[in-house]
């Protein structure tokens, strides 16, 4: 069963994804109001994965994020922050605090339930109405002016092929098709990626890629 805990200001929002979350089978483990309670129970519950809000009195999400699942933490434990707000800074304030998704708040209960279901799997997601465009400004904020290439050797020429097109923002099928290849097969590839890299799951994958100037902005 998986194991979540739901941090959020709003009592009622907190109460409405625990009924949806529950309802499909999920264990909602612990809940917190704000960053700073966030980071105590989810250290001492160890969920499967924490619903972050962004915007909280008392802590705000992102640094909770940063001390929950950011470079350097040793354990770290996956979250999905869940917000009002699309504003740039805000998702680019999560991926960079190591945030495994980005969901707005309105999203229809089943994307949430999918949502999380799939960072709990290492998956990962930004929300549909955001990916293209979030992976495009996040390249051109990040990207350096050369490959690192260090980390460019760690990956073959066809994980290249596989990283390149995860970085434009394709799934799994699409990414096989592209290449003429099972789905099977990228998913077994971008497992072995993400042992190489150290990275949890795709959107830290993306992160990483950008980092180091292994995938390039659109044009």
């Amino acid at each position: 069963m998986t194991r979540v805990v739901l941090v959020d200001d709003q009592a009622v929002v907190r109460a409405g994804f625990t009924v949806i979350l529950e309802s499909e089978g999920f264990e909602v483990v612990g809940e917190a109001a704000n960053g700073t309670d966030a980071v105590r129970v989810a250290r001492r519950e160890r969920p499967d994965v924490v619903c972050m809000d962004v915007r909280m009195p008392g802590g705000d999400g992102i640094t909770a994020t940063r001390a929950l699942a950011g470079p350097g933490v040793v354990d770290p434990v996956p979250v999905l922050v869940v917000s009002t707000f699309d504003l740039d800074d805000y998702v680019f304030g999560a991926l960079e605090a190591g945030a495994s998704g980005f969901l707005l708040k309105d999203a229809e209960p089943d994307v949430l339930v999918d949502a999380v279901r799939r960072v709990a799997s290492g998956e990962g997601l930004v929300d549909q109405t955001l990916t293209r465009r979030v992976i495009d400004e996040f390249a051109r904020r990040r990207s350096p002016a050369a490959p690192d290439e260090v980390a460019s050797g760690l990956l073959t020429s066809r994980e290249h092929d596989i990283l390149a097109l995860l970085c434009r923002g394709q799934s799994n099928a699409e990414i096989a098709a592209t290449l003429y290849l099972e789905a099977s097969t990228v998913k077994s590839h971008l497992s072995r990626i993400m042992t190489k890299t150290g990275m949890r799951d795709r959107v830290q994958l993306v992160v990483w890629a950008y980092e180091h100037g292994i995938a390039a902005p659109s044009r």
